[in-house]
């Protein structure tokens, strides 16, 4: 009874695993990750949705950049393998002659399913380097917030 249980829960929690939250929960950025649509065809488009949340009293300072690296993937193609805060054109907000990055706007990075892709699912992984400052006590600190995200690709294939 207890298996079965346990097996119900697994079974109803499954949906969710399209969304993954960054890994190290004491980081000063946590990122929550997911693809769209979940389900990818060969040569479909599709989108990386980051989701960002902020350690209180954090800013996110725009320079040195704030990079997004995204790993290799046998399965989807990239326009780039790293995008920045200009490419993503992200606002840039300045309050008392401070700037900082607004990462309440989710991040949307493109990408196309590769016609070689395997069927099956997948799992994307990247990481997110930044300087996340304190201003209130005035240090900053360089770090880096992984995250990952599954989709799943089926043999069907779009063409265009």
């Amino acid at each position: 009874m207890l298996f079965l249980k346990r097996l119900v829960v697994v079974l109803l929690l499954l949906p969710l695993g399209a969304v993954w939250e960054s890994a190290d929960e004491n980081s000063l950025l946590q990122v929550r990750a997911s693809v769209l649509p979940r389900r990818l065809a060969r040569g479909e488009e599709g989108r990386i949705e980051l989701r960002f949340t902020l350690r209180k009293g954090i800013t996110i300072s725009p320079v040195p950049h704030f990079t997004i690296e995204l790993d290799p993937s046998n399965e989807l193609a990239f326009p780039k393998d790293f995008f920045t805060n200009s490419d993503l054109e992200m606002e840039i907000i300045e309050e008392e002659g401070r700037q900082y990055l607004n990462v309440t706007e989710t991040v949307s990075i493109p990408f196309t399913v590769k016609t070689e892709a395997r069927r099956g699912s997948h799992r994307i992984q990247g990481r997110i380097r930044y300087f996340g400052c304190f201003l209130d006590e005035g240090w900053c600190l360089k770090d880096t917030t992984t995250f990952s995200a599954s989709f799943y690709t089926s043999n069907r294939l779009i063409q265009k």
